[in-house]
């Protein structure tokens, strides 16, 4: 296999990160160290799994030569059958460790969830994903923080920005953008009819700085006093803060936090992930006309997804698989809907990797 005949290379490189990690410069640098050990944690990962797969192509020739005495030919059959299951697993597990890491899958995230299409039904169905995704954050040890919010009369919510900050968030999220769907008997209605309605998600990988840099020139910020439900007034202070990026006509309003400056740090936080965001999204699309067909493009006008409550069925529309444990789901067990799609993501890479050979 091409893998074996990189080994030395592989190994050379683990060799150049193990002193790394022992250079005064890097230990250093937390960033550094941390970037430089996480490298070397993979590439390790790389040369143990070469090195199985050497270790059982030998016992796989091994076996076959075995199979030349009439005395061992049965045990040796059977060894063959392990040594070839074994080789099969570890080429899919090297050609799986292979592939590029997504930089981004360690960052924290900035979701916002929107009502869509259905009124107050709408606003209450984007009440319950925040609930849905705060419980998933809350499993995980992760910290939720909401930085605004708009409620209709009864409460829910008509729209909602929120940071999630822990271990490897957005790799967990990324694919939660898109449509959402929602299929069940509203509390209001009289004469038992399923309604359908929907609310949009969008995951962005939380950007700092020194990563991306936003043109104070391009940013036009207004302050207000903060707004409550209905629009009425909740403080005197101006501490609300309105921020447009005039390039692009992206806006972000931030209200939630105690005071201007917090606002203030908390908008300029979303404003960058949002044009960070919206500059790749552009650049991907320039690049590749057919990512349309990949999942998780986070496109807002894709029905991802499909909570029916009747059938208590919950439907990802990408991989066409459904899971029935609805209620669970909504209160937060989300694992085994972001794992599939993990896991599907990793097929469609390793497919492509290979045409690409």
């Amino acid at each position: 296999m091409d893998f074996i005949k990189d080994l030395k290379t592989y190994q050379e490189r683990k060799r150049e990160l193990e002193a790394a990690l022992g250079n005064p410069a890097v230990f250093g640098d937390q960033k550094k160290l941390k970037e430089t050990n996480e490298e070397f944690q993979r590439i390790s990962q790389i040369v143990e799994r070469i090195d199985a797969y050497q270790q059982a192509e030998n016992e796989l020739a091994q076996a076959r030569e075995m199979m030349q005495d009439p005395e061992m030919k049965e045990a040796a059959e059977e060894e063959v059958t392990r040594a070839e299951a074994l080789l099969a697993e570890l080429e899919a597990k090297i050609s799986l460790a292979l592939l590029p890491p997504d930089p981004m899958d360690k960052k924290d995230v900035i979701m916002e969830i929107r009502a869509g299409a259905g009124g107050d039904e709408a606003a209450l169905f984007a009440t319950h994903l925040f609930r849905m995704y705060a419980r998933f954050a809350e499993r995980h040890g992760w910290n939720v923080s909401i930085s605004s919010q708009s409620q209709n009369d009864l409460g829910g919510l008509k729209e909602i920005t929120f940071s999630i900050k822990g271990k490897n968030v957005y790799q967990s999220l990324k694919f939660e953008s898109g449509v959402h769907r929602v299929q069940r008997i509203p509390e209001t209605e009289k004469q038992g009819r399923i309604h359908t309605s929907t609310a949009t998600v969008a995951v962005l990988p939380e950007i700092e700085a020194v990563e991306f840099e936003l043109d104070p020139k391009d940013l036009k910020v207004e302050t207000s006093t903060s707004q409550g439900a209905g629009g009425q007034s909740v403080n005197t202070t101006y501490s609300a803060i309105r921020m447009v990026h005039l390039p692009t006509g992206i806006e972000v309003r931030c209200q939630d936090e105690r005071s201007q400056q917090q606002n203030r740090a908390k908008a300029m936080e979303i404003m960058r992930s949002r044009v960070f965001a919206y500059k790749e999204e552009k650049r991907r699309a320039e690049r590749d006309e057919k990512r349309r067909d990949q999942i998780g493009t986070g496109e807002r006008s894709e029905k991802i997804r499909t909570y029916n409550y009747p059938q208590s069925r919950v439907t990802d529309h990408r991989i066409h698989e459904s899971w029935h444990n609805l209620m669970g789901i909504m209160d937060g067990d989300l694992a085994a809907v972001t794992e599939a799609l993990r896991k599907a993501q990793r097929a469609q890479d390793l497919e492509s990797a290979a045409k690409n050979l």
